[in-house]
Protein backbone atom coordinates (compact mmCIF):
# COMPACT_ATOMS: atom_id res chain seq x y z
CA UNK A 1 0.00 0.00 0.00
CA UNK A 2 1.68 3.08 -0.90
CA UNK A 3 0.05 5.00 2.11
CA UNK A 4 2.18 2.70 4.37
CA UNK A 5 4.79 6.01 3.71
CA UNK A 6 3.07 8.07 5.55
CA UNK A 7 4.89 6.06 8.76
CA UNK A 8 7.37 8.96 8.69
CA UNK A 9 5.02 11.49 9.03
CA UNK A 10 3.19 9.95 11.76
CA UNK A 11 6.45 9.09 13.36
CA UNK A 12 7.47 12.82 13.22
CA UNK A 13 4.17 13.76 15.04
CA UNK A 14 4.63 11.69 17.57
CA UNK A 15 8.14 12.62 18.57
CA UNK A 16 6.31 16.35 18.67
CA UNK A 17 4.15 15.47 21.33
CA UNK A 18 6.19 13.01 23.27
CA UNK A 19 8.23 15.98 24.35
CA UNK A 20 12.50 15.77 24.24
CA UNK A 21 12.70 14.18 27.61
CA UNK A 22 14.04 10.72 28.81
CA UNK A 23 11.77 8.09 30.46
CA UNK A 24 12.78 8.21 34.27
CA UNK A 25 11.42 4.85 35.72
CA UNK A 26 10.59 4.72 39.24
CA UNK A 27 9.84 1.37 39.90
CA UNK A 28 9.58 -2.13 37.96
CA UNK A 29 6.46 -2.76 40.91
CA UNK A 30 3.20 -3.53 38.67
CA UNK A 31 0.26 -1.36 39.26
CA UNK A 32 -2.15 -2.57 41.68
CA UNK A 33 -5.47 -3.77 40.95
CA UNK A 34 -7.93 -0.62 40.61
CA UNK A 35 -11.44 -0.50 41.21
CA UNK A 36 -14.32 -1.22 38.36
CA UNK A 37 -15.53 2.31 37.18
CA UNK A 38 -18.34 2.72 34.65
CA UNK A 39 -19.84 6.30 33.20
CA UNK A 40 -22.06 6.16 36.72
CA UNK A 41 -18.77 6.24 39.00
CA UNK A 42 -18.36 8.76 40.99
CA UNK A 43 -16.22 8.33 44.00
CA UNK A 44 -17.97 10.65 46.65
CA UNK A 45 -14.73 12.74 47.20
CA UNK A 46 -15.47 14.90 50.24
CA UNK A 47 -12.42 17.31 49.61
CA UNK A 48 -13.00 20.81 47.81
CA UNK A 49 -11.95 21.17 44.56
CA UNK A 50 -8.28 22.38 43.66
CA UNK A 51 -8.45 26.10 42.95
CA UNK A 52 -9.29 27.29 39.09
CA UNK A 53 -6.46 26.89 36.99
CA UNK A 54 -5.31 31.38 36.21
CA UNK A 55 -4.98 31.61 32.28
CA UNK A 56 -1.96 33.04 30.98
CA UNK A 57 -2.33 36.62 29.31
CA UNK A 58 -0.65 37.86 26.41
CA UNK A 59 3.39 36.36 25.67
CA UNK A 60 3.58 34.05 28.79
CA UNK A 61 0.55 32.28 27.05
CA UNK A 62 2.48 32.39 23.82
CA UNK A 63 6.16 31.23 24.98
CA UNK A 64 5.44 29.43 28.44
CA UNK A 65 8.80 28.51 30.24
CA UNK A 66 10.74 25.19 29.93
CA UNK A 67 8.90 22.34 31.56
CA UNK A 68 10.63 20.45 34.12
CA UNK A 69 11.84 17.35 33.33
CA UNK A 70 9.04 15.17 33.12
CA UNK A 71 8.10 10.99 31.70
CA UNK A 72 6.59 9.30 28.41
CA UNK A 73 3.50 10.94 28.93
CA UNK A 74 4.37 14.46 29.84
CA UNK A 75 3.77 14.01 33.81
CA UNK A 76 5.62 15.95 35.93
CA UNK A 77 5.75 13.00 39.04
CA UNK A 78 7.78 15.45 41.37
CA UNK A 79 5.00 18.35 41.72
CA UNK A 80 2.45 15.83 41.07
CA UNK A 81 3.71 14.16 44.39
CA UNK A 82 4.30 17.33 46.39
CA UNK A 83 0.63 18.79 45.56
CA UNK A 84 -0.57 15.25 46.61
CA UNK A 85 1.21 15.79 50.40
CA UNK A 86 0.23 19.24 50.34
CA UNK A 87 -3.60 18.52 50.15
CA UNK A 88 -3.06 15.20 52.45
CA UNK A 89 -1.74 18.08 55.06
CA UNK A 90 -4.69 20.10 54.41
CA UNK A 91 -6.90 17.45 55.22
CA UNK A 92 -5.52 16.81 58.35
CA UNK A 93 -5.89 20.20 59.40
CA UNK A 94 -9.28 20.98 58.57
CA UNK A 95 -11.06 18.16 57.06
CA UNK A 96 -13.81 19.34 54.61
CA UNK A 97 -18.00 19.04 55.65
CA UNK A 98 -18.54 15.40 54.84
CA UNK A 99 -21.65 16.04 51.67
CA UNK A 100 -23.78 12.89 50.49
CA UNK A 101 -22.96 12.07 46.71
CA UNK A 102 -25.32 10.55 44.28
CA UNK A 103 -24.84 7.45 42.71
CA UNK A 104 -26.90 6.04 39.99
CA UNK A 105 -25.72 2.54 39.96
CA UNK A 106 -24.98 -0.02 41.91
CA UNK A 107 -21.00 -0.07 43.41
CA UNK A 108 -18.37 -2.18 41.97
CA UNK A 109 -18.14 -5.12 43.54
CA UNK A 110 -14.58 -4.97 44.40
CA UNK A 111 -15.09 -1.89 46.50
CA UNK A 112 -18.80 -1.82 48.00
CA UNK A 113 -19.89 1.25 49.84
CA UNK A 114 -23.13 2.38 51.17
CA UNK A 115 -25.50 3.53 48.27
CA UNK A 116 -28.86 5.37 48.07
CA UNK A 117 -31.76 4.49 47.67
CA UNK A 118 -33.32 4.99 44.06
CA UNK A 119 -35.47 8.23 45.25
CA UNK A 120 -32.53 9.34 47.16
CA UNK A 121 -31.05 9.35 43.73
CA UNK A 122 -33.46 10.88 42.02
CA UNK A 123 -34.06 13.62 44.56
CA UNK A 124 -30.50 14.44 44.98
CA UNK A 125 -29.69 14.98 41.68
CA UNK A 126 -32.26 16.78 41.07
CA UNK A 127 -31.86 18.93 43.90
CA UNK A 128 -28.02 20.02 43.40
CA UNK A 129 -27.93 19.83 39.68
CA UNK A 130 -29.48 21.84 36.63
CA UNK A 131 -31.68 19.84 34.17
CA UNK A 132 -31.48 22.00 30.99
CA UNK A 133 -28.48 20.33 28.74
CA UNK A 134 -25.89 22.64 27.13
CA UNK A 135 -26.30 20.59 23.44
CA UNK A 136 -29.55 18.45 23.32
CA UNK A 137 -29.61 18.20 19.95
CA UNK A 138 -26.03 18.09 18.80
CA UNK A 139 -24.20 21.50 18.02
CA UNK A 140 -20.65 21.87 15.98
CA UNK A 141 -18.64 24.36 16.87
CA UNK A 142 -14.77 25.55 16.16
CA UNK A 143 -12.23 25.40 18.67
CA UNK A 144 -11.28 28.88 20.46
CA UNK A 145 -8.50 30.71 19.25
CA UNK A 146 -6.15 33.29 21.36
CA UNK A 147 -6.31 36.61 19.82
CA UNK A 148 -9.20 35.99 17.97
CA UNK A 149 -12.70 37.26 19.04
CA UNK A 150 -15.33 34.63 20.51
CA UNK A 151 -17.30 33.47 17.92
CA UNK A 152 -19.24 30.18 17.95
CA UNK A 153 -16.33 28.87 19.52
CA UNK A 154 -15.41 26.44 22.78
CA UNK A 155 -12.54 26.28 24.96
CA UNK A 156 -11.39 23.01 26.26
CA UNK A 157 -12.58 23.80 29.54
CA UNK A 158 -15.80 24.56 28.20
CA UNK A 159 -15.92 21.14 26.89
CA UNK A 160 -14.97 19.37 30.37
CA UNK A 161 -16.72 21.40 32.74
CA UNK A 162 -14.70 19.82 35.18
CA UNK A 163 -16.63 20.83 38.30
CA UNK A 164 -19.44 17.49 38.33
CA UNK A 165 -17.89 15.29 35.65
CA UNK A 166 -18.01 12.21 36.96
CA UNK A 167 -15.56 10.47 34.69
CA UNK A 168 -13.78 11.27 31.60
CA UNK A 169 -12.72 8.43 28.81
CA UNK A 170 -10.38 10.40 26.53
CA UNK A 171 -8.85 9.33 23.16
CA UNK A 172 -6.12 11.04 21.35
CA UNK A 173 -3.40 10.83 18.96
CA UNK A 174 -1.16 13.50 20.67
CA UNK A 175 -0.88 14.40 24.26
CA UNK A 176 0.35 16.76 26.57
CA UNK A 177 -1.04 14.88 30.12
CA UNK A 178 0.64 17.75 32.58
CA UNK A 179 -1.93 20.08 30.59
CA UNK A 180 -4.82 18.22 30.44
CA UNK A 181 -4.41 17.30 34.06
CA UNK A 182 -4.67 20.82 34.87
CA UNK A 183 -8.13 21.16 33.54
CA UNK A 184 -9.81 18.19 35.32
CA UNK A 185 -10.61 17.93 38.50
CA UNK A 186 -7.71 14.87 39.34
CA UNK A 187 -9.58 14.51 43.24
CA UNK A 188 -13.13 13.89 42.30
CA UNK A 189 -12.78 12.29 38.55
CA UNK A 190 -12.55 8.84 37.83
CA UNK A 191 -10.02 8.97 34.10
CA UNK A 192 -9.32 6.87 31.23
CA UNK A 193 -6.70 7.62 28.44
CA UNK A 194 -7.21 5.88 25.04
CA UNK A 195 -4.28 5.97 23.93
CA UNK A 196 -1.86 4.74 21.09
CA UNK A 197 1.19 2.39 22.59
CA UNK A 198 3.18 -0.21 20.00
CA UNK A 199 5.18 -2.40 22.01
CA UNK A 200 4.42 -4.19 25.37
CA UNK A 201 7.72 -2.13 26.66
CA UNK A 202 5.74 1.11 26.04
CA UNK A 203 2.36 -0.42 27.59
CA UNK A 204 4.80 -0.96 30.57
CA UNK A 205 6.41 2.23 30.17
CA UNK A 206 3.28 4.32 30.67
CA UNK A 207 1.74 2.14 33.49
CA UNK A 208 4.47 2.81 35.80
CA UNK A 209 4.33 6.20 34.62
CA UNK A 210 0.82 6.96 35.81
CA UNK A 211 0.55 4.22 38.79
CA UNK A 212 0.64 6.61 41.59
CA UNK A 213 -2.88 7.84 39.89
CA UNK A 214 -5.58 5.71 41.30
CA UNK A 215 -8.07 7.15 39.47
CA UNK A 216 -6.54 6.98 36.22
CA UNK A 217 -6.54 3.95 33.50
CA UNK A 218 -5.14 3.45 30.50
CA UNK A 219 -6.54 1.51 27.85
CA UNK A 220 -4.57 0.36 24.22
CA UNK A 221 -6.63 -0.52 21.37
CA UNK A 222 -4.57 -3.08 19.38
CA UNK A 223 -1.69 -2.21 17.10
CA UNK A 224 -0.53 -5.74 15.49
CA UNK A 225 -0.05 -6.29 11.96
CA UNK A 226 -0.64 -3.44 9.41
CA UNK A 227 -2.22 -0.93 11.85
CA UNK A 228 -0.07 2.22 12.14
CA UNK A 229 -1.67 4.51 14.27
CA UNK A 230 -4.31 5.09 16.70
CA UNK A 231 -5.84 8.61 15.16
CA UNK A 232 -8.98 8.54 17.22
CA UNK A 233 -10.26 11.22 19.17
CA UNK A 234 -13.47 11.08 21.24
CA UNK A 235 -14.57 12.02 24.45
CA UNK A 236 -17.07 10.43 26.64
CA UNK A 237 -18.16 12.42 29.82
CA UNK A 238 -19.86 11.65 32.56
CA UNK A 239 -21.86 14.07 34.66
CA UNK A 240 -24.82 13.10 37.51
CA UNK A 241 -27.26 14.25 34.77
CA UNK A 242 -26.52 13.46 31.25
CA UNK A 243 -22.92 12.01 29.15
CA UNK A 244 -21.78 14.21 26.69
CA UNK A 245 -20.18 13.12 23.84
CA UNK A 246 -17.58 15.27 22.11
CA UNK A 247 -15.66 14.25 18.29
CA UNK A 248 -12.80 16.67 18.06
CA UNK A 249 -10.32 16.57 15.15
CA UNK A 250 -8.27 18.41 17.82
CA UNK A 251 -5.27 16.31 19.77
CA UNK A 252 -4.94 16.78 23.60
CA UNK A 253 -2.54 20.05 23.35
CA UNK A 254 -2.74 23.02 24.05
CA UNK A 255 -1.92 24.64 20.36
CA UNK A 256 -4.67 22.36 19.02
CA UNK A 257 -7.24 23.91 21.31
CA UNK A 258 -6.30 27.25 20.28
CA UNK A 259 -3.70 28.57 23.78
CA UNK A 260 -1.07 29.46 21.28
CA UNK A 261 -4.11 31.19 18.51
CA UNK A 262 -1.51 29.58 15.66
CA UNK A 263 -3.83 26.28 15.25
CA UNK A 264 -7.27 25.82 15.04
CA UNK A 265 -9.72 22.52 14.70
CA UNK A 266 -13.79 21.79 14.74
CA UNK A 267 -15.78 19.96 17.98
CA UNK A 268 -18.71 18.02 17.66
CA UNK A 269 -20.64 17.85 20.87
CA UNK A 270 -23.97 16.12 22.21
CA UNK A 271 -25.88 15.86 25.83
CA UNK A 272 -27.67 12.87 26.53
CA UNK A 273 -29.86 12.48 29.12
CA UNK A 274 -29.70 10.27 31.75
CA UNK A 275 -32.74 7.51 31.62
CA UNK A 276 -34.57 6.61 35.31
CA UNK A 277 -32.62 4.95 37.55
CA UNK A 278 -34.54 1.78 37.18
CA UNK A 279 -33.94 1.49 33.31
CA UNK A 280 -31.45 0.02 31.21
CA UNK A 281 -31.49 0.75 27.65
CA UNK A 282 -31.66 -2.50 25.42
CA UNK A 283 -29.93 -3.14 22.76
CA UNK A 284 -32.97 -3.01 20.51
CA UNK A 285 -34.05 0.74 21.88
CA UNK A 286 -30.56 2.04 21.35
CA UNK A 287 -29.89 4.15 18.19
CA UNK A 288 -27.70 2.83 15.01
CA UNK A 289 -25.46 5.85 16.48
CA UNK A 290 -25.05 4.46 19.95
CA UNK A 291 -25.11 0.44 18.73
CA UNK A 292 -21.57 1.68 16.45
CA UNK A 293 -20.37 3.88 19.15
CA UNK A 294 -20.71 0.83 21.69
CA UNK A 295 -18.60 -1.30 18.53
CA UNK A 296 -16.33 0.79 18.24
CA UNK A 297 -15.50 1.52 21.87
CA UNK A 298 -15.49 -2.84 22.39
CA UNK A 299 -12.93 -2.77 19.17
CA UNK A 300 -10.87 -0.75 21.41
CA UNK A 301 -10.36 -2.86 24.52
CA UNK A 302 -12.47 -0.31 26.91
CA UNK A 303 -13.30 -2.17 29.63
CA UNK A 304 -17.28 -3.74 29.63
CA UNK A 305 -18.17 -2.21 32.99
CA UNK A 306 -17.95 1.61 31.21
CA UNK A 307 -19.51 -0.31 27.57
CA UNK A 308 -22.58 -1.26 29.63
CA UNK A 309 -22.88 2.22 30.90
CA UNK A 310 -23.66 3.37 28.25
CA UNK A 311 -27.13 1.83 28.40
CA UNK A 312 -28.65 4.10 31.05
CA UNK A 313 -28.53 7.06 28.74
CA UNK A 314 -31.16 8.00 26.46
CA UNK A 315 -29.38 8.33 22.58
CA UNK A 316 -32.87 9.10 21.02
CA UNK A 317 -31.59 12.64 20.12
CA UNK A 318 -28.88 10.67 18.10
CA UNK A 319 -31.59 9.07 15.73
CA UNK A 320 -30.60 11.33 12.65
CA UNK A 321 -27.05 11.01 12.73
CA UNK A 322 -24.03 8.53 12.70
CA UNK A 323 -21.24 7.44 14.16
CA UNK A 324 -18.61 6.57 12.31
CA UNK A 325 -15.28 5.05 12.64
CA UNK A 326 -12.71 2.71 10.96
CA UNK A 327 -10.72 -0.28 13.20
CA UNK A 328 -7.42 -0.76 12.48
CA UNK A 329 -6.57 -4.12 11.19
CA UNK A 330 -8.10 -6.44 8.56
CA UNK A 331 -12.17 -7.12 8.44
CA UNK A 332 -13.47 -10.28 7.27
CA UNK A 333 -15.60 -13.38 7.67
CA UNK A 334 -18.74 -13.94 9.38
CA UNK A 335 -21.38 -10.88 9.55
CA UNK A 336 -19.33 -9.81 7.17
CA UNK A 337 -17.17 -6.70 9.71
CA UNK A 338 -15.76 -5.13 6.71
CA UNK A 339 -19.56 -3.37 6.18
CA UNK A 340 -19.59 -1.43 9.95
CA UNK A 341 -16.07 0.60 9.75
CA UNK A 342 -14.07 2.35 7.27
CA UNK A 343 -15.28 3.59 3.76
CA UNK A 344 -17.31 1.03 3.79
CA UNK A 345 -18.98 1.85 7.20
CA UNK A 346 -19.52 5.43 6.19
CA UNK A 347 -21.35 4.55 2.49
CA UNK A 348 -23.19 1.88 5.12
CA UNK A 349 -23.99 4.89 7.48
CA UNK A 350 -25.51 7.66 4.97
CA UNK A 351 -27.45 4.85 3.67
CA UNK A 352 -28.99 4.05 6.24
CA UNK A 353 -29.60 7.52 7.47
CA UNK A 354 -31.46 8.01 4.03
CA UNK A 355 -28.66 10.06 2.41
CA UNK A 356 -28.04 8.35 -0.32
CA UNK A 357 -27.99 9.59 -3.35
CA UNK A 358 -27.60 8.80 -7.30
CA UNK A 359 -26.81 12.06 -8.42
CA UNK A 360 -22.91 13.74 -8.64
CA UNK A 361 -22.32 14.83 -5.70
CA UNK A 362 -20.25 18.44 -4.21
CA UNK A 363 -17.90 17.66 -2.24
CA UNK A 364 -15.01 20.03 -0.09
CA UNK A 365 -12.65 17.79 2.32
CA UNK A 366 -10.61 19.55 4.57
CA UNK A 367 -7.89 17.88 5.79
CA UNK A 368 -4.71 18.22 7.80
CA UNK A 369 -2.90 15.38 6.44
CA UNK A 370 -2.79 14.25 2.63
CA UNK A 371 -2.12 10.52 1.61
CA UNK A 372 -0.68 8.98 -1.57
CA UNK A 373 -3.68 10.13 -3.59
CA UNK A 374 -5.40 8.72 -7.09
CA UNK A 375 -8.50 8.49 -8.54
CA UNK A 376 -9.80 5.51 -7.56
CA UNK A 377 -9.26 5.56 -3.96
CA UNK A 378 -11.05 8.96 -4.76
CA UNK A 379 -13.82 6.84 -6.26
CA UNK A 380 -14.12 4.88 -3.41
CA UNK A 381 -14.65 7.79 -0.90
CA UNK A 382 -17.31 9.54 -3.61
CA UNK A 383 -19.31 5.98 -3.93
CA UNK A 384 -19.14 5.89 -0.40
CA UNK A 385 -20.82 9.21 -0.21
CA UNK A 386 -23.20 8.44 -2.59
CA UNK A 387 -24.22 5.70 0.00
CA UNK A 388 -22.52 2.81 -1.42
CA UNK A 389 -20.75 0.06 1.15
CA UNK A 390 -17.50 -0.34 -1.18
CA UNK A 391 -19.12 -3.34 -3.37
CA UNK A 392 -19.81 -1.17 -6.43
CA UNK A 393 -16.60 -0.30 -7.02
CA UNK A 394 -15.03 -3.77 -5.56
CA UNK A 395 -16.88 -6.01 -8.19
CA UNK A 396 -15.69 -3.85 -10.66
CA UNK A 397 -12.11 -4.26 -9.97
CA UNK A 398 -12.97 -8.02 -9.82
CA UNK A 399 -14.29 -7.29 -13.78
CA UNK A 400 -10.79 -6.08 -14.40
CA UNK A 401 -9.16 -8.69 -13.40
CA UNK A 402 -11.47 -10.57 -15.25
CA UNK A 403 -10.57 -8.93 -18.20
CA UNK A 404 -14.31 -8.19 -19.26
CA UNK A 405 -13.52 -4.65 -20.50
CA UNK A 406 -17.44 -4.46 -22.22
CA UNK A 407 -19.20 -4.65 -19.04
CA UNK A 408 -21.28 -1.28 -18.19
CA UNK A 409 -19.22 -0.95 -15.11
CA UNK A 410 -16.23 0.31 -17.37
CA UNK A 411 -18.51 3.01 -18.55
CA UNK A 412 -19.94 4.06 -15.36
CA UNK A 413 -16.39 4.38 -14.39
CA UNK A 414 -15.28 6.50 -16.39
CA UNK A 415 -18.38 8.77 -15.68
CA UNK A 416 -18.23 8.75 -11.93
CA UNK A 417 -14.67 9.73 -12.37
CA UNK A 418 -15.52 12.57 -14.67
CA UNK A 419 -17.41 14.15 -11.71
CA UNK A 420 -15.30 13.08 -9.21
CA UNK A 421 -12.78 15.60 -11.14
CA UNK A 422 -15.49 18.67 -11.66
CA UNK A 423 -16.83 18.21 -8.22
CA UNK A 424 -13.70 16.88 -5.62
CA UNK A 425 -12.11 19.37 -3.50
CA UNK A 426 -9.24 18.60 -1.38
CA UNK A 427 -8.73 21.64 1.06
CA UNK A 428 -4.50 21.60 2.13
CA UNK A 429 -2.63 24.49 2.60
CA UNK A 430 0.05 25.80 0.52
CA UNK A 431 3.61 26.77 1.45
CA UNK A 432 2.99 30.35 1.28
CA UNK A 433 -0.07 29.53 3.26
CA UNK A 434 1.88 28.47 6.57
CA UNK A 435 5.04 30.51 6.15
CA UNK A 436 2.83 34.01 5.96
CA UNK A 437 0.52 32.11 9.33
CA UNK A 438 1.33 33.49 12.53
CA UNK A 439 2.97 30.36 13.68
CA UNK A 440 5.46 30.58 10.57
CA UNK A 441 7.00 26.95 9.18
CA UNK A 442 7.86 26.04 12.69
CA UNK A 443 4.03 25.78 13.24
CA UNK A 444 3.23 23.48 10.48
CA UNK A 445 4.69 20.12 12.00
CA UNK A 446 1.65 18.27 12.37
CA UNK A 447 0.05 19.41 8.64
CA UNK A 448 1.33 16.45 6.81
CA UNK A 449 2.28 15.68 2.93
CA UNK A 450 5.55 14.32 1.10
CA UNK A 451 6.86 16.20 -2.11
CA UNK A 452 7.12 12.62 -3.95
CA UNK A 453 3.55 11.82 -3.33
CA UNK A 454 2.55 15.32 -4.95
CA UNK A 455 5.09 14.93 -7.98
CA UNK A 456 3.29 11.24 -8.93
CA UNK A 457 1.88 11.15 -12.11
CA UNK A 458 -1.32 9.47 -10.62
CA UNK A 459 -1.87 11.84 -8.10
CA UNK A 460 -5.14 14.49 -8.75
CA UNK A 461 -3.55 18.04 -8.50
CA UNK A 462 -6.39 19.81 -10.37
CA UNK A 463 -8.47 19.34 -7.02
CA UNK A 464 -6.20 20.62 -4.32
CA UNK A 465 -7.21 24.04 -3.08
CA UNK A 466 -5.04 26.28 -0.75
CA UNK A 467 -6.83 26.03 2.76
CA UNK A 468 -6.61 29.49 4.14
CA UNK A 469 -8.99 30.17 7.52
CA UNK A 470 -11.53 32.78 7.78
CA UNK A 471 -9.26 33.65 11.05
CA UNK A 472 -6.41 35.61 9.46
CA UNK A 473 -3.21 34.23 10.08
CA UNK A 474 -4.57 30.60 11.71
CA UNK A 475 -3.24 27.06 10.36
CA UNK A 476 -5.77 24.27 10.44
CA UNK A 477 -5.97 20.85 11.77
CA UNK A 478 -9.61 20.25 10.66
CA UNK A 479 -10.96 17.17 9.41
CA UNK A 480 -14.26 17.84 7.66
CA UNK A 481 -16.31 16.76 4.83
CA UNK A 482 -18.94 18.45 2.96
CA UNK A 483 -21.30 16.70 1.01
CA UNK A 484 -24.26 17.81 -1.24
CA UNK A 485 -26.50 16.55 -4.20
CA UNK A 486 -26.67 18.06 -7.35
CA UNK A 487 -29.32 20.85 -7.04
CA UNK A 488 -32.61 20.31 -9.27
CA UNK A 489 -33.93 23.80 -9.33
CA UNK A 490 -37.59 22.67 -9.39
CA UNK A 491 -37.13 21.03 -5.80
CA UNK A 492 -39.43 22.75 -3.57
CA UNK A 493 -36.38 23.09 -0.94
CA UNK A 494 -33.99 26.12 -1.64
CA UNK A 495 -31.54 23.77 0.07
CA UNK A 496 -30.48 20.03 -1.64
CA UNK A 497 -32.50 17.82 1.07
CA UNK A 498 -29.50 15.08 1.36
CA UNK A 499 -26.83 17.22 2.08
CA UNK A 500 -24.87 16.12 4.82
CA UNK A 501 -21.20 16.86 7.09
CA UNK A 502 -18.81 14.60 8.17
CA UNK A 503 -16.72 15.58 11.24
CA UNK A 504 -13.55 13.73 12.53
CA UNK A 505 -10.07 12.22 12.99
CA UNK A 506 -10.02 10.99 9.58
CA UNK A 507 -7.66 12.77 6.65
CA UNK A 508 -8.01 12.46 3.10
CA UNK A 509 -5.87 8.79 3.49
CA UNK A 510 -5.85 5.38 2.34
CA UNK A 511 -4.63 4.77 6.02
CA UNK A 512 -7.53 6.77 7.45
CA UNK A 513 -10.33 5.11 4.90
CA UNK A 514 -9.21 1.43 4.63
CA UNK A 515 -9.01 -0.43 1.19
CA UNK A 516 -11.76 -3.40 0.12
CA UNK A 517 -9.63 -6.47 -1.34
CA UNK A 518 -9.79 -9.86 -1.99
CA UNK A 519 -9.46 -12.29 1.21
CA UNK A 520 -7.38 -15.20 -0.73
CA UNK A 521 -8.17 -18.05 1.71
CA UNK A 522 -11.66 -16.88 2.39
CA UNK A 523 -12.35 -15.89 -1.31
CA UNK A 524 -14.80 -13.09 0.21
CA UNK A 525 -13.87 -9.03 0.66
CA UNK A 526 -11.73 -8.44 3.16
CA UNK A 527 -11.07 -4.39 4.59
CA UNK A 528 -7.69 -3.51 5.63
CA UNK A 529 -7.34 -0.53 7.55
CA UNK A 530 -3.92 0.91 8.52
CA UNK A 531 -5.73 3.80 11.43
CA UNK A 532 -7.54 4.02 14.25
CA UNK A 533 -10.25 6.83 13.35
CA UNK A 534 -13.51 7.75 14.44
CA UNK A 535 -16.02 10.61 13.86
CA UNK A 536 -20.05 11.64 13.11
CA UNK A 537 -22.38 12.00 10.13
CA UNK A 538 -24.85 15.18 10.29
CA UNK A 539 -27.58 15.65 7.98
CA UNK A 540 -27.63 19.07 7.23
CA UNK A 541 -31.78 19.95 7.56
CA UNK A 542 -33.51 21.19 4.53
CA UNK A 543 -35.59 24.19 4.70
CA UNK A 544 -38.71 24.85 3.03
CA UNK A 545 -38.85 29.23 2.82
CA UNK A 546 -36.37 31.66 2.29
CA UNK A 547 -36.34 35.27 3.81
CA UNK A 548 -38.70 37.82 2.39
CA UNK A 549 -38.10 39.05 -0.54
CA UNK A 550 -35.21 36.84 -1.11
CA UNK A 551 -35.38 34.05 -4.22
CA UNK A 552 -33.03 31.28 -3.73
CA UNK A 553 -30.95 30.54 -7.05
CA UNK A 554 -29.50 27.12 -8.25
CA UNK A 555 -25.87 28.54 -7.78
CA UNK A 556 -26.20 29.84 -4.49
CA UNK A 557 -28.44 26.72 -3.23
CA UNK A 558 -25.84 24.29 -4.38
CA UNK A 559 -23.30 26.08 -2.65
CA UNK A 560 -20.84 25.09 0.28
CA UNK A 561 -22.31 28.44 2.03
CA UNK A 562 -25.61 26.34 2.30
CA UNK A 563 -24.27 24.81 5.55
CA UNK A 564 -23.48 28.00 7.03
CA UNK A 565 -25.26 28.35 10.34
CA UNK A 566 -25.61 25.03 10.56
CA UNK A 567 -21.94 23.94 10.27
CA UNK A 568 -19.55 26.26 10.53
CA UNK A 569 -17.12 26.69 7.45
CA UNK A 570 -13.63 26.97 8.72
CA UNK A 571 -11.71 27.91 5.23
CA UNK A 572 -12.09 30.44 2.59
CA UNK A 573 -13.82 28.67 -0.34
CA UNK A 574 -14.27 27.60 -2.82
CA UNK A 575 -10.39 28.18 -2.51
CA UNK A 576 -7.79 28.98 -5.01
CA UNK A 577 -6.43 26.36 -7.25
CA UNK A 578 -2.85 25.66 -7.22
CA UNK A 579 -0.92 26.54 -10.50
CA UNK A 580 2.43 27.26 -11.79
CA UNK A 581 5.03 26.49 -9.69
CA UNK A 582 2.86 27.10 -6.16
CA UNK A 583 3.19 24.07 -4.11
CA UNK A 584 1.67 23.07 -0.89
CA UNK A 585 3.24 22.63 2.24
CA UNK A 586 5.48 19.72 2.74
CA UNK A 587 6.29 18.78 6.16
CA UNK A 588 9.19 16.81 6.33
CA UNK A 589 11.24 19.59 4.77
Amino acid sequence: MADSESDEDLKRAIKLSLQAHQPEVQTDKQPTEREIINLDSDDGSTTDDLPEEVVAQGNKSIQPEPPPPMGILGLDRKAMEQERLARKRRASISPPPPRKVPKISSPPREAPTATLSNDQKLESISSTQPSRLAFPDGVVKKTWAFGHPRQDDVKLEEVLERHDLNLAVLSSFQWDAEWLLRKINTKTTQLVFVMQADTDEVKAQYRRETAAMKNLRLCFPAMEGQINCMHSKLMLLSYPTHLRIVVPTANLVPYDWGETGIMENMVFLIDLPRLPADHEACDYEMTQFGQDLIYFLQATGLDQTIISSIHHFDFSATRNMAFVHTIGGAHTGKGEPWRRTGYCGLGRAVSQLGLASEKPLAIDYVTSSVGSLNMDFLLMLYLAAQGDDGLKEFNGRYLSVKKNPGHQWFRMKDELKKQVKERFRIYFPSEETVKASKGGPESGGTICFQRKWWQSDTFPKELLRDCKSQRAGMLMHNKIIYVRPQYDPNSLFPSPPNAWAYIGSANCSESAWGKLVTDRKEKQPKLNCRNWECGVVIPLQPTTTTEPGVESTKESAGALSIFEGSIPIPMQHPGTEYKGTQQPWFSSE
